[in-house]
């Protein structure tokens, strides 16, 4: 949970990353219900949207060396999906929304290895997204 929060303060700043989903950010508007709830910590699992298209998010997934590409949450290791392209994609746009699922939102389930090298890990693959939109 420790890594989840630091990772999630840390792509809250990356001028590649559009927004962060995560109940321990005190930007969150569930932040004071989280606190209030959640006495035990925030979780692991969060969720970011990266600058530009489906498929700089995908390139942003493939580009990962130590974090792995999978659909389960909860493991000792770092996990990343992209919802719309994998778990969602048979769903029509228009039931995506409904879901709750965006392109380019990724899903973060983050584990026990040290918090620089899950940063390192993400940054040389914000570095490998071709035409990276920023702010």
């Amino acid at each position: 949970m420790q890594n989840a929060l630091a990772l999630a303060q840390w792509l809250e700043q990356h001028e590649q990353v559009e927004f962060v989903n995560y109940p321990g950010l005190e930007s969150s508007a569930y932040h004071d219900l989280a606190k209030k709830y959640l006495t035990r910590g925030f979780g692991g699992v969060f969720s970011f949207k990266v600058k530009g298209s489906s498929e700089a998010a995908d390139q942003f997934v493939n580009s990962l060396k130590l974090v792995s590409h999978l659909a389960n949450v909860g493991d000792s290791k770092t996990l990343i999906i992209h919802p719309a392209a994998t778990t969602h994609q048979q769903l029509s746009e228009q039931e995506q929304a409904s879901a709750g699922v965006e392109v380019g939102v990724l899903r973060v389930s983050a584990g026990i290895e040290h918090i620089d090298d899950i940063k390192a890990d993400f940054e040389q693959a914000f570095a490998n997204i071709a035409e990276p939109v920023l702010s």
